[in-house]
């Protein structure tokens, strides 16, 4: 068991975000809940407060300093230090190459890469005083190459670089930081894939559980549940790493 400490998880409105947030809520954290919606986070908040837990719901852009560096301030003045960050904010721009506009490669790169390094700076300021934190970056695999998605496998590809170097940086703080690459779950973010290809997302789901070793697509708790380890003072001798959690190995 973990002491219970003030968490942060971006892009928790919704999907592998807010099935963490209820998750780190449910074992004692206090929680923010972090989107660009805050009536949205508002309704992740409302739900872990009515199950028992604590939480606050922030509005941020998190590609944007002002916005970020009030965000974290309104955290830990309202819950506390923040010493866990979860960043899993993230949005696709799909296209194949010749067709993917500068626009989009800017707002994938921003989100997912800009958005981490923002969070991690606001953030590891209170973990570095407190001398304890937990860093979990959310890669994909396909960060190994994935069609029509060069943005997004080159912001996760990122991540992982981010990563490690968080780790060797912060370690000496009693600071760890790792990253989850997610195969195939079943989110918001898959149906807008299996639309972009042209298949019925029922399909596409039973297409990818196919060719799982098994069996299965993954669903958000599996996410949550790795996060939940890597965030809790259990995991302090793991830093650096990149955990695939696929349902099978990748290469």
């Amino acid at each position: 068991m973990s002491t219970p400490r003030v968490a942060v998880v971006t892009g928790a409105a919704r999907g592998i975000g807010a099935a963490t947030a209820h998750w780190l809520a449910a074992r004692g954290d206090a929680v923010a809940v972090v989107d660009l919606d805050e009536a949205a986070c508002a309704v992740v908040a409302d739900e872990i407060t009515a199950a028992g837990g604590k939480a606050l719901a922030v509005g941020c852009d998190v590609t944007q300093a002002d916005q970020v560096e009030a965000g974290i301030a309104r955290i830990a003045d309202e819950l506390g230090p923040p010493v866990i960050l979860v960043n899993n904010a993230g949005i696709i721009r799909d296209n194949l190459i010749f067709k993917m506009t500068e626009a989009d490669w800017d707002a994938v790169m921003a989100v997912h890469l800009k958005g981490a390094f923002l969070m991690t700076k606001a953030c590891q300021a209170y973990m570095t005083k407190e001398k304890y934190g937990r860093i979990v970056n959310l890669s994909s695999s396909s960060a190994q190459g994935n069609r029509g998605q060069a943005n997004y496998s080159a912001a996760k590809a990122g991540l992982q670089g981010f990563t490690k170097t968080l780790a060797i940086e912060l370690g000496k703080f009693g600071v760890t930081a790792n990253a989850v690459a997610p195969g195939f779950i079943q989110t918001e973010m898959t149906a807008a894939t299996a639309e972009r290809i042209g298949m019925p997302f029922a399909d596409f789901i039973t297409f990818s559980a196919s060719q799982i070793p098994v069996q299965r697509v993954g669903q958000p708790a599996d996410i949550a549940a790795t996060i939940a380890f890597l965030t809790s003072e259990d995991a302090g001798f793991v830093s650096g790493q990149v955990i695939y959690v696929a349902g099978g190995p990748l290469d």
